[in-house]
């Protein structure tokens, strides 16, 4: 199921980012790549990852849709505070990725 999840991942950030290239301007479109690039790196781990590290890859995947989310609200016109969201995300990646090497460490 992570994996069906991870490819509709991948196949929104590369709307967004698409729409980030060529149909926003100044910040949005800024938002709009940059969660369309972290999406997109991190629904692919996820394809890659989930039935070997289902835990990391959730977490992967968790971390990459709120910081993806939070920024293409934004990019659309929501409130900005959602921006104070975002790093939450990150962290939420980071903590993905150092359970993976943990995981990988234990084997």
């Amino acid at each position: 199921m992570l994996e069906i999840i991870g490819a509709v991942s991948a196949a929104i950030a590369i709307g967004a980012g698409a729409f980030g290239a060529h149909g926003a301007s100044g910040q949005a479109a800024d938002w709009l790549r940059t969660g369309g690039f972290y999406q997109l790196i991190h629904a692919v781990a996820v394809v890659l990852l989930a039935k070997q590290a289902s835990g990391p890859s959730a977490m992967l995947l968790a971390g990459s849709a709120l910081f993806a989310a939070t920024l293409y609200l934004m990019a659309i016109g929501a409130p900005r505070w959602l921006g104070a969201i975002t790093p939450i995300g990150g962290l939420l990646m980071i903590a993905g990725w150092l359970w993976l090497a943990w995981q990988l460490a234990q084997r």
